[in-house]
């Protein structure tokens, strides 16, 4: 079980790396026909999430999001170690930005889009009922 929770830090990680980055909270298609308006610049990203019905969101988009989680978490315990032994911030954000632009290319190699994956990301993360769901997978696969 303590490796599950590291496993959830790294990827509470990646979406503060990633929501830092910019690019807004979009909704996926499967998410599309839900009531959904744009939240207030104030507001943090949860705000969409909670308009999220997690049991319309179909196995495979789990499955796709549990293999791209495993795999952007083993990247950046990979690459955690480059930028712990950063010295400046300018040679950090070089890193960051590494790891960001790997990280999507693994994404988008597990079939889904930048967006998707944070939203079902930050649905994991508040959502508990789905939040197991994805455990459970992600333990599954862990072993």
């Amino acid at each position: 079980m303590p490796r599950l929770v590291r496993l959830l830090s790294l990827v509470l990680l990646w979406l503060c790396l990633l929501w830092v980055g910019g690019g807004g909270w979009i909704a996926p298609s499967w998410a599309q026909a839900l009531p959904v308006s744009p939240p207030p610049a104030a507001e943090s990203p949860a705000v969409k999430r909670r308009d999220l019905d997690s049991n319309n969101i179909p196995s495979e988009k789990v499955n796709q999001f549990v293999q791209a989680c495993l795999q952007v978490i083993t990247l950046i315990e990979r690459r955690e170690g480059d930028l712990q032994a950063t010295v400046t911030e300018a040679e950090a954000a070089r890193i960051e930005q590494e790891i960001e632009a790997e990280a999507l290319a693994v994404i988008e190699r597990n079939g889904l889009t930048r967006q998707e994956y944070l939203q079902l990301l930050g649905l994991a993360n508040t959502d508990p009922e789905f939040g197991e769901r994805v455990a459970v997978q992600l333990q599954e696969l862990s072993i």
